[in-house]
């Protein structure tokens, strides 16, 4: 690629609950991009699924965050092994062909490791975690499950299917005090999230968490201090200056993260000890590499009065938005928004290259 610009795929939008997040996130990363390096290539997946491409696109965020391409946009898809080819759909002709491509898709079908499989049958290289990393990143009740096995700790939880009887208020309250959280399996971004103090509450958490999946995870209230660390890399990777979120709200709720510009405080670096700093730093890398995670991902975890540290989840595609704080812990760590970007692409091309290498060697 000497002296030419790489094509890099930006998808965005997605058919998940968190399509408007993702347009954010898109928008920013559009504008950061080294023009210099890269040449983005701007992929729109409506909620209808449909792929939209235009060769003079651009991302336009407004009112209602409705995905929009200027001009007229046309039907793609990505063809497998085909090392990144755009076709028309309605003509079969070559639209674009990719280098690399950033999915910046939050939830399922973008963030659950649908995606991930996709691209790697195109034979493309990609940013984030591979199909693996993402799908058990991405399910709340098997991210634990593995946690748990590999001795890190995590609070209490019981993972429920749509088919199973649900367990009484009375049971949850025995077996996890309360108030207990209620959350979708496979969701981010707080959607689907209820905290349950009452037994009204319980069902109606219940309810709406079904409402977005088949699959929820119910689990004890952590008193604590919520920190997160950003974690970038591939066999080796990095953890950033561990950051703290609060709230005025009883949680952080999707409201309170992104309609609510008064409903949270970030803290960067967090106002803990080094020892601290240091344990979260080992855990988050910990988790990264147990989940078998490549690329980046923010690990969310509870630091407690007594100084526990427990695991609450990993994000393998964080929100990404100039103000998101993965890029933030990461400026703050001494990495530029622009030269992040830049990094998560090489990462995926050199994971990319040694992939292929394998394949050649057998």
């Amino acid at each position: 690629m000497a002296n030419q610009k790489i094509n890099v795929g930006i998808l965005f939008g997605g058919k998940s609950a968190e399509h408007e997040i993702s347009l954010r996130s898109a928008k920013n990363v559009i504008e950061a991009l080294d023009q210099q390096l890269y040449h983005p290539v701007l992929i729109g997946i409506g909620k209808d699924g449909k792929w939209l491409y235009n060769d003079t696109a651009q991302l336009i965020v407004g009112t209602g965050e409705d995905l929009t391409l200027n001009a007229d946009s046309h039907e793609v898809a990505l063809v497998p092994h085909s090392a990144g080819q755009l076709r028309f759909v309605e003509t079969g002709k070559l639209a674009e062909k990719v280098d690399a491509v950033f999915p910046i898709l939050h939830g399922p079908l973008g963030e659950d490791g649908a995606m991930q499989g996709l691209l790697k049958l195109a034979d493309v290289p990609f940013v984030g975690c591979d199909v693996l990393g993402s799908a058990v990143g991405m399910d709340k009740d098997v991210m634990k499950r593995i946690l748990r096995d590999a001795g890190l700790p995590i609070g209490k939880y019981i993972a429920l299917k749509s088919h199973e009887t649900r367990p009484t208020f009375e049971e949850i309250t025995e077996q996890l005090g309360l108030p207990c959280f209620v959350k979708p399996a496979n969701m981010g971004s707080s959607v689907g999230i209820n905290r349950a103090d009452t037994k009204e509450q319980y069902h109606q958490a219940l309810d709406e968490a079904f409402a977005y999946d088949r699959k929820i995870v119910i689990e004890e209230f952590i008193e604590g201090r919520e920190i997160e660390c950003a974690i970038l890399g591939n066999e080796e990777p990095k953890a950033s200056i561990p950051g703290e979120i609060s709230f005025s709200a009883n949680f952080y709720s999707y409201e309170a993260k992104y309609l609510d510009d008064q409903g949270y405080r970030i803290d960067i670096p967090a106002k803990i000890t080094d020892v601290q700093i240091a344990q979260i730093q080992q855990i988050s890398i910990d988790t990264f590499k147990v989940l078998e995670c490549e690329g980046f991902s923010r690990v969310d975890v509870f630091l407690t009065k007594d100084n526990r540290i427990l695991v609450n989840e990993i994000n393998t595609i964080p929100g990404f938005t100039k103000i998101s704080m993965y890029p933030k812990l990461w400026e703050a760590t001494g990495l530029t928004y622009t030269n992040l970007i830049s990094k998560l692409i090489d990462l995926s091309i050199d994971r990319h290259q040694k992939v292929a290498g394998l394949r050649t060697s057998i």
